[in-house]
């Protein structure tokens, strides 16, 4: 390491710190929700409530997390120190700030919008302004990847980028595009509403402007995990990388396809024709590559480590692996959780299907079991493979850290299966409570009490998370630190340009990316559809 210890460790803490937080009052949600806590507060409070649980957890954690990962990443995978680790540190006070200056208003029940930006709904102006800082401060961040990764090349010409640097830097690429959206519907629509200073908002507009980012926004909180799948859980393993090839395209694939999707929300909204839906339908489709691609890579990856460790059979690799090691087994764990969280994306990218559980807990499942699930379960595996690092102490004992994995893969699983069937039922979601005396919800109750069960086990989990990464700040001393990132089957002597940074050739991908938005956003220009245009409401 080299001096970025204090730097990576307070993102990490302001992360994990939002994490708690978000879980305690998401498990409260569920059980006001249930008919063991019905008409427990107010409407107000419960919405309130969520969207303080959404910011922390979408934005707060996230983007801390990312940030401090990928400067862990920046020193350790390009074995160089970080440059403007001033400037990393003003973006990390800054980020800080926006968090302080976002959660004012919220306390006071003046932003209760829940964590997305759809007029009418208008939040006060310092909800937005504060979220505003958190952006800038991460393009600080993405700036200094690029940086970073430049100054290595240069210092290296002809030698392939580290697999993990060269997808954080796709995801760095990949943020400062896709927040482009939100930053114009915030700067130039809903901030000068909450401020007064215009009287109407195009919804149809802005809730264009937000799906620009709204999707993306999902795989730039994946890219981390993806990181963790290709380069720290083959090592972990004891075994090699099936194909760094596969890698690099998977991230460069990512970058491409998840751009335009976000547009796939707007499925139900009038103020879009079919034609553009149906182009929208057919790129979220496309996006299931790269995650199809990691699936295949990464298994043949782990059957190789089972092999090497003895394993025979057509199956008997699986057993061989070293499940004990929380990378290992949060990586199956995460597999699973993907694979069902996958499907109901699945179900919600068709136009049909969409329409019947768009507005239900179907979406709810889908989007806790691929975040919540399969993206948050590998933020604690990386916390766990690089916390010895960080504090130059090593675990005591596996099996705390073993038992918080299992529990949080319990408790997702039987929070979010029960919300997939109350979706089919039709049971809403965006509500704060539910008339249980009505005989057709009275039905959903018992699925609602399973789901908050799932609930107090995430709780637990979160609890035990903490503790797990604060014990380690008193463990023993580290002696010798094993190697973190895989080497690859045949490790890559050369590969091409576009395989190895970022340069001209994103000019090309922008291109096709202003294409993809073009034609929806335009038409608001052109010729603006009267039932987009409301009045300010706050």
């Amino acid at each position: 390491m080299r001096n970025v210890e204090r730097l990576c460790l307070a993102h990490f803490w302001v992360a994990f710190g939002a994490f708690l937080f978000a879980a305690l009052i998401g498990t409260w949600q569920m059980w006001v929700r249930s008919p063991l806590g019905a008409n427990v507060g107010t409407p107000g409070q419960y919405f309130m409530s969520v969207t303080a649980h959404g910011v922390s957890m979408a934005y707060v954690l996230t983007t801390f997390f990312i940030m401090g990962f990928g400067y862990f990443v920046a020193v350790t995978a390009l074995n160089r120190p970080l440059p403007g680790k001033p400037l990393a540190w003003a973006a990390f006070w800054m980020a800080l700030l926006g968090v302080v200056v976002t959660i004012i208003p919220i306390g006071a029940g003046q932003a209760s919008v829940l964590f997305t930006f759809y007029p009418p709904l208008v939040a006060s102006a310092w909800f937005y302004i504060g979220l505003v800082l958190v952006v800038a401060a991460s393009w600080v961040w993405c700036i200094l990847m690029l940086v970073a990764m430049g100054a290595w090349k240069r210092q290296n010409p002809g030698r392939p980028v580290p697999l993990a640097m060269f997808a954080t830097v796709a995801n760095a690429v990949m943020w400062l595009w896709t927040t482009v959206g939100v930053a114009v519907e915030l700067v130039f629509q809903v901030i000068p509403a909450a401020l007064g200073l215009v009287q109407t908002i195009d919804v149809g507009l802005s809730r264009t402007l937000f799906s620009w980012t709204l999707h993306a926004v999902v795989y730039f909180w994946l890219i981390p995990a993806y990181i963790a799948f290709y380069t720290m859980a083959p090592r972990a393993a004891d075994g090699r990388l099936y194909s760094d090839t596969m890698g690099r395209l998977t991230f460069i694939l990512f970058l491409i396809y998840s751009l335009p999707v976000g547009m796939h929300h707007l499925l139900m909204d009038p103020e879009h024709g079919n034609a553009t839906k149906f182009i929208q339908v057919l790129l979220t489709a496309f996006v299931s590559v790269p995650t199809l691609l990691t699936i295949f890579t990464i298994t043949a990856s782990l059957e190789i480590a089972g092999r090497l460790r003895g394993g025979r059979g057509v199956f008997g690799w699986i057993a061989a692996l070293p499940w004990e090691r929380p990378m290992v087994l949060a990586t199956g764990l995460s597999f699973v959780m993907l694979g069902f969280g996958g499907f109901g994306g699945i179900i919600n990218m068709g136009y049909g299907m969409n329409a019947m559980v768009h507005n239900t807990s179907w979406v709810t499942a889908h989007f806790h079991l691929i975040f919540g699930g399969s993206v948050v379960i590998m933020y604690f595996a990386i916390a766990y493979e690089i916390w010895p690092r960080l504090t130059g102490r090593d675990h005591a004992s596996l099996a705390p850290l073993r038992l918080q994995l299992w529990l949080w893969f319990i408790g997702m699983m039987v929070m979010t299966l029960p919300w997939h069937w109350l979706g089919l039922q039709g049971q809403w979601r965006r509500v704060a409570n539910f008339n249980y005396s009505d005989p057709i919800i009275a039905s959903w109750g018992p699925w609602v009490v399973v789901s908050f069960a799932g609930g107090i086990i995430l709780l637990i989990s979160a609890f035990l998370f903490v503790w797990n990464l604060a014990v380690l700040h008193r463990g023993t001393a580290l002696l010798v630190a094993r190697p973190l990132y895989a080497l690859a089957v045949h490790p890559p002597q050369r590969v091409p340009a576009a395989l190895n940074g970022f340069g001209l050739w994103n000019v090309l991908v922008l291109v096709l990316m202003v294409l993809a938005y073009g034609f929806p956003i335009a038409q608001f220009f052109i010729e603006p559809s009267p039932s987009a245009i409301v009045h300010r409401v706050r």
